[in-house]
């Protein structure tokens, strides 16, 4: 397994625990207050990082650069998206109101740009392309 692929894969698998947590303790509490970060978790952080690592080991891109930052925006996109999204959400009293709303503003910005990276690279050459 190559180094994108695996580094993806366990953070799909450390979301999917969080949000199969979330879901556990929503049904157990009787209440829905974390269904979005629930949600989110299982979405963008369970499924999409999944996708990712299999892409990743299905397809080994040309522009390693552009792999490595999309990589790495997927990750803190991710963890800043669902975060942000708790703090903004929950209103933690140790954190003014407005650094909630930047973290949550900027996790989902990041996530977006990685999103666009990946689009990019669907487009670019990939090592299996190169005729031997």
């Amino acid at each position: 397994m190559n180094k994108f692929s695996k580094i993806l894969l366990r953070f799909s698998a450390i979301f999917a625990v969080i949000g199969a947590f979330l879901g556990s303790h929503m049904a157990g509490a009787g209440s829905y207050a974390f269904k979005p970060i629930h949600a989110h978790s299982l979405v963008v952080g369970w499924l999409s990082l999944f996708a990712w690592a299999v892409y990743y080991q299905l397809f080994t891109p040309k522009i390693r650069f552009l792999a490595k930052l999309h990589v790495t925006s997927a990750i803190i996109g991710t963890i800043g998206l669902t975060a942000g999204m708790a703090m903004f959400i929950f209103k933690p009293g140790f954190m003014p109101e407005m650094i909630n709303t930047v973290f949550y503003i900027v996790g989902g910005s990041i996530l977006l740009i990685s999103f666009v990276l990946f689009l990019l690279l669907t487009f670019t050459k990939h090592e299996s392309d190169i005729k031997k």
